[in-house]
């Protein structure tokens, strides 16, 4: 695998929408847009126009699923790849801490999200409510509301598309679950200029104890540095 340093540019997205100092190119490039969506989905068959019971099944299986930790690889929009470890806890907790020489930390407390560029001393504080991740966060995802854009079920893949207007503009999130299992695969988040960034999780951990330090935002940092959105 070569690997290609370039110089590091904080564009005040998510995770998914961050591109980092590190680029990792493979033989296989995760490209953007909803032509490598549907290439991931195998089969044609169509988006339902409502959620199916199996569908709120897997969602009500993944909510319930209060902690999670494990290992991911981020593709971003052009294909720039990074990786790390991440830690949930419902509702609202994350933090994904990217493998070096990447500098950056995003926190969510259940209350705001911070994206902390350690090397750079700079912050950016956002209302985790006004964000997309707040839809993979929250503590129940509930198939009914207006917020669910398209299930789409096959033999080996059952992928939900949820949507809310976020302080980015009309942003989606895209969930992709094993339906045998109901565990997680992967997550796209779409942003308004339909650019894709693409989060796949492995040797995943659930139900595991986790300190609450690991959600804690340094205030005083973000605040004596930091950007508030």
């Amino acid at each position: 695998m070569k690997e290609n340093r370039m110089s590091e540019k904080r564009t005040g997205g998510l995770p998914g929408q961050i591109e980092t100092g590190l680029v990792s190119r493979r033989s296989f490039v995760l490209g953007a847009g909803a032509a490598a969506l549907a290439a991931m989905v195998p089969g044609g068959d169509l988006w339902a126009a409502a959620p199916s019971e199996s569908a709120q099944k897997i969602a009500d299986h993944f909510s319930s699923v209060k902690t999670m930790m494990g290992e991911f690889v981020q593709f971003g929009p052009r294909g720039e790849q990074t990786g790390g470890k991440f830690f949930i806890s419902r509702p609202g907790r994350l933090r994904f801490n990217y493998e070096a020489p990447s500098p950056l930390r995003v926190i969510s407390d259940g209350r705001n999200l911070v994206i902390g560029n350690y090397k750079l001393k700079t912050w950016d504080l956002y209302p985790l409510s006004k964000t997309p991740l707040s839809l993979l966060l929250s503590d129940k995802i509930d198939l009914g509301r207006e917020m669910v854009r398209g299930v789409q079920e096959e033999q080996d893949l059952t992928t939900i598309i949820l949507g809310d207007k976020t302080i980015f503009g009309e942003s989606t999130i895209t969930l992709m679950f094993d339906p045998k299992n109901f565990e997680l695969r992967q997550w796209t988040i779409t942003d308004p200029q339909a650019k894709d960034t693409t989060v796949m999780i492995f040797n995943v951990q659930t139900g595991v104890n986790l300190d609450d330090k690991v959600f804690e935002i340094p205030y005083s940092d973000v605040h004596s540095t930091g950007t508030n959105r």
